[in-house]
């Protein structure tokens, strides 16, 4: 596979995880400093307390982003994952991104649980406000759906960059708002069990995993569109 730069396989492999990890670094360390919120840590579910909650979320969090990279990377530049699983490739790591992914949604909402009622919000408002946040997460699962296939939005093209390359760009349903919707508005759903439960602790997390998302945006998926698709 030719691509339009020169460097090694292992300089596109590691490119942007320098800055990946220190922005991880900061994430944590701010999460940490977090807990001294008031309310942060009350609580607990299943004879577990808020904090191991959070740990656990911000933990699969890691873990499915660094996932994310090493099978993106490993696939685009050294067909690892075909090697490794043949033409069950996409679909054993779509399986564990689902699984993380899904880890990810039952944890946030049992750390909210957890967490009930520490957040300074009104219920009514918190329902409100997850209600409006809800509208947009929908609206991108059916624009997903319809437009863009849950396929593409794992991350195939990594799997198949040269049919890659002829894939029309989206500009139907919520892709019409912004190229980035995923990022946008998919992680975005997060927040609802923040407000649902008006919980603090989910605050934080869905806070730590938007700002994390971009890390990934910004080290990860960036440089690697470019060089699927061609770029700047």
């Amino acid at each position: 596979m030719a691509f339009r730069d020169e460097a090694g396989p292992f300089a596109r492999l590691f490119e942007g995880q320098i800055v990946h990890a220190l922005c991880l670094a900061v994430l944590l360390v701010l999460v940490s400093f977090s807990l001294s919120i008031p309310g942060a840590t009350d609580g607990s579910l299943f004879g577990l307390s808020t904090s191991v909650w959070l740990a656990a979320l911000v933990a699969d969090t890691v873990v499915h982003q660094v996932l994310v990279w090493v099978c993106w990377r490993g696939e685009l530049h050294f067909r690892l994952m075909t090697r490794w699983f043949g033409t069950r490739a996409f679909a054993v790591y779509r399986t564990a991104f689902a699984v993380l992914f899904a880890a990810r949604l039952v944890l946030i909402a049992l750390l909210g649980i957890a967490n009930w009622g520490s957040l300074p919000v009104y219920p009514r408002v918190g329902y409100v406000v997850a209600a409006i946040i809800a509208v947009p997460t929908l609206y991108l699962f059916y624009s997903v759906k319809t437009f863009f296939t849950f396929d593409r939005a794992f991350g195939i093209d990594h799997f198949t960059p040269e049919a890659a390359r002829r894939w029309p760009l989206v500009r139907q349903g919520i892709f019409r708002i912004t190229p980035n919707a995923m990022y946008v508005f998919g992680i975005g759903g997060l927040w609802i069990p923040a407000f649902l439960f008006q919980s603090t602790a989910a605050a934080v997390a869905a806070a730590f995993s938007h700002l994390y998302i971009w890390v990934h945006y910004y080290t990860v998926e960036k440089a690697d569109m470019n060089r699927i698709y061609g770029g700047d």
